[in-house]
């Protein structure tokens, strides 16, 4: 099973490779007059250092969507969102204060920077000006843009990482036809959040007090390529944004869970190390490994986790008994892993434990009714995607 698995895996990353040096070298031997873009994805830091990344890709022009796109425009907007052209090696200038890098795309387009903090905001979003020196379109104009950096103020009391599919959004991944509909056929207007998420995790970024501005950060499986639509989807449903953690689609690997887990593993402990000082709420569902993953980071990471929130999506109960086993082995840190039905059975306990305000709660079930209610639930061949 390995082996088969593997082996088309390489077949991917080898056409993948091939065409791209293909187009590498056509450009370089043609040059371009097609426009280009910065796609710069949210970063995050401190007041001394922070980390940004981004993509370079020829612009087809913005994939403009609205509610009533149906389903076959869905599909070609996905496809769209996939079928790009990278733009390899590109010289991409970032500022900052008075401060200045240059960094270069690799061969998917992508760039990664590293910068010394120099100036101080209390806005918790630094702005970043990017501008691309290499190569200029045919008129010798550059592409520009301004990226975001997250820097948690003073105020934060603690840090929230959450998961998104399944967690924030509905996306069914434990049925891999019912997940490939729901991305394929709907868009970031009507992708169904569950119920009562937004005035939660409003809350959380609210703290205790109300004032305390707490970030949240979102990790996930999806890949990069989605990120516009997941940043739209969390504007449109008024869910506090952060920075995404997200997958080069190029690593094609998209039969391995072990590369999940560590993919999750390795960006929750950037996050963690970067701050310290702050202790962090995990948040995630129980479809796939994320009460795996958010145990083991608790074992590594005594005293660092508050409380793991688990939204119970599979009720089979060999998995509730295997998150039960994880609920006592974690026990004795002093971190707390709660099965949630639902949003405002997490919202209830936060409050319990001084994490939000009681007076949120009102809120949270306010707007879970509100989104029970709601007429946006779509539908496939008879049968609801929500």
């Amino acid at each position: 099973m390995r082996d088969w698995k593997a082996k088309i895996e390489n077949l991917f990353e080898d056409i993948d490779n091939l065409s791209d040096g293909f187009r590498s070298r056509l450009k370089r031997i043609k040059g371009t007059e097609n426009p280009l873009k910065i796609i710069p994805f949210t970063g995050y830091g401190t007041r001394e250092k922070f980390w940004m990344s981004g993509r370079v890709l020829e612009d087809d022009g913005d994939i403009v969507t609205n509610q009533n796109d149906g389903k076959l425009q869905n599909l070609v907007n996905l496809y769209k969102r996939f079928e790009t052209d990278e733009v390899s090696g590109a010289r991409i200038r970032a500022v900052f204060g008075n401060a200045e890098t240059e960094v270069f795309t690799d061969k998917e387009g992508y760039f990664y920077l590293e910068m010394s903090a120099a100036e101080i905001s209390d806005s918790p979003f630094r702005e970043i000006k990017l501008s691309l020196q290499e190569p200029l379109l045919a008129n010798g104009q550059m592409a520009e843009t301004v990226g975001r950096v997250l820097v948690p103020p003073e105020t934060a009391r603690f840090g929230v990482i959450s998961d998104l599919d399944d967690t924030v959004l509905t996306t069914n991944v434990t049925n891999k036809i019912k997940m490939f509909l729901t991305v394929a056929l709907l868009n970031e207007h009507t992708r169904m959040p569950f119920k009562g998420v937004a005035a939660f995790y409003k809350a959380l970024q609210k703290g205790l007090t109300g004032a305390e501005n707490n970030p949240i950060f979102y990790v996930s499986s999806s890949p990069w390529n989605l990120y516009p639509l997941l940043t739209e989807f969390l504007r449109i449903q008024d869910i506090p944004t952060g920075p995404l953690f997200l997958k080069d689609f190029g690593n094609h690997t998209i039969f391995s869970s072990g590369d999940h887990k560590t993919h999750k593993l390795n960006n929750i402990e950037s996050v963690l190390n970067t701050y310290p000082h702050l202790p962090f709420i995990l948040i995630g569902d129980s479809g796939e490994q994320d009460p795996e993953i958010y145990s083991e980071v608790v074992k590594k990471y005594p005293q660092r986790i508050k409380t793991v929130y688990i939204r119970n999506i599979n009720l089979k109960p060999e998995r509730i008994a295997s998150i039960d086993k994880l609920i006592d082995e974690i026990k004795d840190t002093g971190c707390q892993l709660v099965l949630a039905p639902d949003t405002e059975f997490a919202a209830v306990h936060a409050a319990s434990e001084k994490i939000i305000s009681a007076a949120e709660l009102a809120n949270i079930r306010e707007e879970k009714k509100t989104d029970e209610n709601s007429p946006k639930i779509q539908e496939f061949a008879g049968e609801q995607i929500v």
